[in-house]
């Protein structure tokens, strides 16, 4: 089995902010590296004409029709997990449509990890300058509150159509962004060029690198270390957190973790296996509250468990998993 985590990023912006152009540097710079990328592409109608830019050797699936966020939501995780199995990307991006709310989407992806080793490791957002100014400008309404909920879902910021803002304007989109979101770096564009992709560069190579130290140190139990080292030195402030667990945990144990979540820590899912029962279940947890489920997998599902939030400590998370993790180990011994 193939054990290497496949990184996912989630392009989000609102309609006509340059999410395509975007796309297609991407994957020049995939391409540039070496890298297998593939594409899952969402548009409302019926055909996708921003496919079209698309090369034919890229992968990619088209979900047309509705929005990732509503509608077809439940069908994300089965093509992240056929576009793994069948293509075996070294990375994913979605270009979710401009009407869609990022953290809906980000729930979506995280179903997939139950089923394949993912981890949706950015949420890029591209944000039309000029119409941002004019959306906050003009008694805010709908779209502008559309706009601000994907840029504070944001991981990394492009202030797109620089061109066209003066540099006082350009000082005031600069400022609404650092209001909506203090934590993502921002980056100023014209028609989405990136010149320095350092910051895709050391997330990929490491995943590379980590997948390459698992193949040669299979069976040493490195491999366990390795998954945490990667988990410990990505994004300090992330949205989505997944975690691989070593083994069955304790029941009491794990309950308890989960009613002490920070409230930064919005949703928490997964398998897990227990040391004190021979069952494995789905958790949930929303709102402080958690349900467990037995249940009896068909085929191979990874004990994983993924947290969904706004810029919580993830070495404090990590910290506390692996606790678990060591909680079970010296209940075997």
């Amino acid at each position: 089995m193939n054990k290497s985590i496949v990184p996912i990023y989630l392009l989000s912006g609102f309609l006509g902010s340059g999410k395509t152009t975007l796309l297609t540097g991407l994957l020049e710079h995939w391409q540039g590296q070496g890298l297998k990328a593939a594409v899952i592409m969402n548009e409302l109608g019926d055909i996708n004409l921003d496919g079209q830019m698309v090369g034919k050797d890229v992968p990619m699936s088209e979900m047309l029709s509705g929005c990732i966020c509503c509608t077809i939501r439940s069908d994300l995780s089965l093509e992240i997990k056929t576009l793994v199995e069948t293509h075996k990307p070294d990375v994913i991006v979605i270009e979710s449509t401009g009407a869609a709310n990022p953290m809906e989407i980000m729930d979506g992806v995280t179903e997939a990890a139950l089923y394949c080793r993912i981890e949706l490791r950015g949420v890029i957002t591209v944000v039309d300058g000029p119409e941002l100014l004019q959306r906050s400008r003009s008694g805010k309404g709908k779209t502008f509150k559309l706009m601000r909920e994907q840029i504070r879902c944001a991981t990394r910021l492009l202030l797109n159509k620089a061109d066209k803002l003066q540099p006082d304007e350009r000082v005031e989109a600069q400022q609404l962004l650092r209001e909506m979101n203090a934590v993502a770096p921002v980056m100023t564009t014209v028609r989405c060029k990136v010149e320095d992709w350092t910051f895709l560069d050391g997330q990929v190579d490491e995943v590379a690198r980590l997948s390459a130290a698992r193949q040669e140190e299979t069976g040493s139990g490195l491999e366990h270390h390795a998954e945490h080292h990667h988990h410990h030195h990505t994004h300090e402030h992330v949205m989505v957190m997944t975690h691989y667990m070593n083994g069955a945990v304790d029941s009491v144990a794990f309950e308890n973790f989960l009613k002490a979540l920070p409230d930064n820590v919005y949703r928490a899912k997964g398998i897990v296996s227990f040391t004190d029962t021979n069952s494995r279940f789905l958790f949930q947890y929303a709102y402080r509250e958690t349900d467990f489920i037995r249940i009896t997998p068909q085929g191979e599902v990874n004990d994983v468990a993924v947290f969904i939030g706004e810029h919580f400590s993830k070495d404090k998370l990590l910290e506390e998993l692996l606790e678990l993790d060591n909680l079970a180990d010296d209940s075997t011994e």
